[in-house]
């Protein structure tokens, strides 16, 4: 987790971006309406369609507002 400029934000993977948000929301510890995210990349899938070649990774940050309550 970093705290930048104010900001507050994590970069997490997961096995599809779904699943990668529900991470960055279980790590921020507020609800997804209080959260930016960004899509760095999808998932891909491996030889033959499998699953799990490389995951999916977003960036997730916490919008001003809900910094303020926090705080």
């Amino acid at each position: 987790m970093e705290n930048i400029k104010g900001k507050i934000e994590v970069e997490v993977e997961g096995g599809t971006v779904e699943e990668a948000v529900k991470k960055a929301i279980i790590l921020l510890k507020v609800p997804k309406s209080q959260i930016k995210i960004k899509v760095l990349s999808e998932e891909s899938r491996g030889l033959f369609g499998m699953e799990g070649a490389r995951p999916a990774r977003v960036r997730a940050t916490i919008i001003a507002a809900s910094l303020k309550k926090k705080a």
